[in-house]
């Protein structure tokens, strides 16, 4: 059984930094392309950041370029996701995913075979 756990999720001043981690388990994660996502109360679920199997390629939503930093441990089977200068508009619910992919990163949800539960993030202003 396949499961993905988001944590370090909170409550954030703006300008703070958050450290998001998903562990992995069920699945061998050096065969995942991994991504992260989030949906905000009244929005779709946009997409954040994904990296490939190997580490060696990122991508990233424009908005969070310089911000946002995805990484990720194969041997722990874990993804971070490190959130700097935090807005009021990242609050939102924080998802991790995984697609079974070693060609490269994917960038569309409907792309990912498994999702994790998410972790609320909040940034007061």
């Amino acid at each position: 059984q396949v499961q993905l756990v988001e944590s370090g999720g909170g409550l954030v001043q703006t300008g703070g930094s958050l450290r998001l981690s998903c562990a992995a388990s069920g699945l061998i994660l050096r065969n995942y392309c991994m991504g992260w996502f989030r949906q905000a109360p009244g929005k779709e679920r946009e997409f954040l950041a994904a990296i490939s199997w190997s580490g060696d390629t990122t991508s990233y939503k424009d908005s969070v370029k310089g911000r946002f930093t995805i990484s990720r441990d194969n041997a722990k089977n874990t993804v971070y996701l490190q959130m700097n200068s935090l807005k009021p508009d990242d609050t939102a619910v924080y998802y991790c995913a995984a697609d079974f992919n070693k060609r490269g990163v994917a960038l569309g949800a409907d792309e990912y075979e498994y999702w994790g539960q998410g972790t609320q993030v909040t940034v007061s202003s």
